[in-house]
């Protein structure tokens, strides 16, 4: 499919310090993109992938340990990858007992990703996992095969929840929603400037 109009699955990143109480943070933020990246239905799997990630860093490496988690698309495929500095803490897959009240992670990651592995640096390592997103195309999300109106209805109401979501979680992190949204305008309308020449 030729999609020239199609929103774009633009990796990001978003550094932050491996805490408990981030993780929930972390989820809220990932079902949002994934709400507008039109990948709703992978938001449960994504999300409980996260947590694991980052508590293995919160086990293994430390509390309060500068970690940063990347999402991005590689093909049709959505990847995350949760960054860390130490290269030494490797994750493992273990056969935990039913009984045994840890062990489970990576067990778990296993059972709900296509596929994850671990990147070793000299000053850190990239622990990644994978997700069949079940798309034509890799770029961009054009939305379904609805009638025109219809899609153009959905969009839009998608795109209502998923800026409320973000305005609240904004605020919620001592930020000013109004001052975002207008830097955000700004981004956006230079970059149409950009794609237009």
């Amino acid at each position: 499919m030729d999609c020239t109009t199609c929103t774009p699955r633009r990796a990001w990143e978003l550094p932050f310090l491996a805490e408990p109480e981030e993780v929930a943070v972390l989820r809220q933020v990932l079902g949002i993109h994934l709400r507008i990246w039109g990948l709703r239905e992978l938001a449960d799997a994504v999300q409980l992938c996260v947590s694991e990630l980052v508590a293995n860093v919160i086990t293994h490496v430390g509390v309060g340990t500068p970690t940063t988690l990347a999402v991005s698309m590689n093909g049709t495929h959505l990847r995350v990858e949760v960054h860390d500095p130490d290269p030494r803490s490797l994750p493992t897959l273990v056969d935990a007992t039913d009984d045994a009240e840890t062990g489970r992670g990576m067990a778990l990651v296993t059972a709900i990703t296509d596929r994850w592995g671990v990147q070793l640096h000299d000053d850190r390592k990239v622990t990644w996992c994978e997700f069949d997103a079940g798309l034509n195309v890799s770029g961009g999300y054009c939305g379904g095969h609805q009638p025109s109106r219809l899609r153009a209805v959905a969009t839009e109401a998608a795109a209502i929840d998923a800026i409320s979501d973000l305005l609240h979680w904004l605020r919620a992190h001592g930020c000013d929603p109004e001052e975002v949204i207008d830097r955000a305008q700004r981004h956006f309308e230079a970059q149409l400037e950009q794609a237009a020449r």
